[in-house]
């Protein structure tokens, strides 16, 4: 599914701005104007926008409303309605009568219009959006019936997961006049020697001419819906210098331009490799998460995140744990961030999850869920959306499912293939551990190409005690090595939970030098070990979670506030990810 965008074919209308909004107790009748409500800004995420809890941690469905008219354009068109994100489950109407529904709620999705809108009169469009995550969503949570005194039966939705379950339209809502025969989708591998693959997919029995341009300079062309070639001279997109062509696109009425990259990834036992020289990664993991807004598209946020890690010399991300807007993805391509996308698959664990609770203790996990052929959806439409981007350098499979318990290899085996065989890059393709999954108990670990550990000794475990989380990390890390000597190793979490501005001569939990001792332990440890290959510290910035005794407004893992000012951490990982050749070893 490409992009929308302008251009002498194409027309994008944002259907962005102020839509109406309820709260649903019931059913909502579609067929009728919507009665009521309140203003709501889209995207955005509705919890934080009024006060009240009623607001916030309303679990059910809410309704979107707003009108729009069809701009008076020529030609025989077609129209697209697409929706970037609606979280977690949206229902269309328009006009009164059904669209369709999308289940995720961190993918695009789209309807063919066409014949359903009305050319001379306002046209209605109404959202019903269902936040309720349960065992065959991803992320998976749980949902009870609990019976209080004096108050009756409530249901409540636990999340299986730590992070705010934030809710809405998230991103952009457009409306897409094309041609009639337009094209459908591009798929471009581009390798770091200027060798190419391009696939592309159109209506109609036009010819398609495909073009690759550094400017008004061609540098390929060639007609046909299949191409491989190759272009001379080339550079190489990389951190340094993210290097992108245009590569343009036209069949009969309609053309197309997409920001493309030449680079190769592959992995060997003793790392990374980017256009045949090994990379370290440094970075973070960090989530889709601003004050107000909450987990709304935010281009402000989003520059300001990847001109903080390119300030302190970081290199890289996980999309933890879902994938993140387009927009971003497209920022990382022009800035040189490196990038591994993950699906929605996080709160994977009927008897742990990351908040402490125990959810169901007595049924194994993978007799419980219903998610296989959800995630197979997520994998799919995530690296349809995604496979062209150069800064993708790996898939996240998952975050920390219970890979240790009987059945985790049958449910992902399948998985991992799948990937392998959707993505034209091919990819390295891994998950991310956790915990209580040991180089012994790991079920999953043998299908990876490179191994990602989240671990937290000192902090969860052995609590407060930096020497004796070391020494652990140091053993668990060794181990894994000695079971998988041909997959290099990274780190994809580690960290502590640091109050700003609390500070102790002698660093105790949650003051800011404890979250930086621990980290410099952690790294002590990462740099004696040569088949590490990178390092993602647990969290970029601190982000919004359920409401727990363990999380006082929020997480406090990240090295930069929720409004992203620097904690003592951020200046040590400065100076360690800024050296000469640091990240290179």
């Amino acid at each position: 599914m490409l992009y929308p965008q302008n251009s002498r074919s194409r027309l994008s209308v944002p259907l962005d701005g102020i839509w109406q909004f309820k709260l649903l107790d019931a059913p909502h009748d579609a067929g009728q104007p919507l009665a009521g409500g309140c203003l709501m800004p889209v995207p955005s995420s509705y919890n934080d926008i009024y006060e009240g809890r009623e607001m916030r941690d309303h679990v059910a469905q809410v309704v979107y409303e707003r009108t729009f008219f069809l701009p008076p354009i020529g030609g025989d068109r077609v129209a697209l309605l697409r929706f970037d994100s609606v979280t977690h489950h949206g229902e269309v109407y328009l006009n009164g009568m059904p669209l369709g529904s999308h289940k995720g709620g961190f993918l695009p999705f789209e309807f063919d219009v066409t014949d359903r809108v009305d050319r001379e009169q306002e046209n209605r469009l109404t959202v019903v959006v269902d936040n309720i995550l349960d065992h065959t969503t991803l992320p998976v949570g749980t949902v009870e019936e609990r019976t209080f005194p004096a108050i009756g039966t409530r249901r409540v939705n636990l999340p299986n997961f730590d992070f705010f379950n934030y809710s809405g339209i998230h991103r952009p809502v457009t409306l897409n006049l094309l041609p009639r025969h337009h094209i459908s989708d591009i798929t471009f591998d581009g390798r770091g020697d200027g060798s190419f693959t391009c696939r592309v997919e159109c209506g109609g029995e036009s010819p398609v001419e495909v073009s690759i341009k550094d400017g008004d300079r061609i540098l390929w062309s060639g007609v046909g819906r299949e191409h491989h070639g190759t272009v001379d001279s080339i550079i190489a997109w990389d951190v340094d210098e993210p290097k992108l062509y245009d590569l343009e696109v036209v069949s009969g009425e309609d053309s197309y331009t997409l920001a493309v990259g030449f680079r190769s990834v592959e992995t060997k036992r003793d790392g990374l490799y980017l256009n045949g020289r090994r990379v370290y990664l440094k970075g973070f993991g960090k989530h889709e998460d601003s004050p107000v807004g909450g987990r709304r598209l935010d281009q402000v946020y989003n520059v300001k995140d990847l001109a903080l890690m390119k300030w302190m010399g970081a290199n890289s991300l996980r999309t933890c744990h879902y994938p993140y807007s387009e927009q971003f993805l497209d920022l990382c391509d022009r800035m040189g961030i490196l990038v591994i996308g993950e699906t929605s698959a996080v709160g994977m664990h009927t008897t742990f999850t990351a908040t402490g609770m125990k959810i169901d203790v007595h049924t194994p996990t993978w007799q419980t869920l219903a998610t296989a052929s959800h995630h197979r959806d997520v994998i799919r439409d995530m690296i349809a959306r995604d496979k062209n981007h150069p800064c993708i350098i790996m898939w996240s499979i998952a975050n920390e499912p219970a890979s240790e318990e009987a059945g985790a290899r049958n449910y992902f085996e399948p998985l991992f293939a799948l990937a392998r065989e959707l993505d034209p890059h091919r990819r390295p393709v891994t998950f991310a551990t956790h915990g209580e999954a040991s180089w012994d108990t790991c079920e999953v670990a043998p299908l990876c190409d490179v191994l990602m550990l989240n671990r937290y000794f000192g902090w969860y475990h052995e609590e407060g005690n930096i020497e004796v989380g070391a020494a652990m990390l140091r053993q668990e890390l060794d181990c894994y090595h000695e079971t998988y000597p041909n997959l290099p190793i990274m780190l994809g979490e580690f960290g502590a939970d640091a109050v700003a501005g609390l500070h102790d001569s002698t660093p105790t939990m949650f003051s800011e030098e404890f979250q930086r001792d621990l980290i410099a332990a952690y790294c002590a440890v990462l740099d004696a070990k040569e088949y590490i290959f990178g390092e993602h510290v647990w969290n970029f910035a601190d982000f919004a979670t359920a409401e727990s005794v363990k999380r006082v407004q929020g997480n406090k893992k990240g090295v930069f506030t929720r409004e992203r000012k620097p904690k003592m951490c951020a200046w040590y990982l400065k100076d360690r990810w800024g050296r000469e050749n640091n990240g290179n070893r």
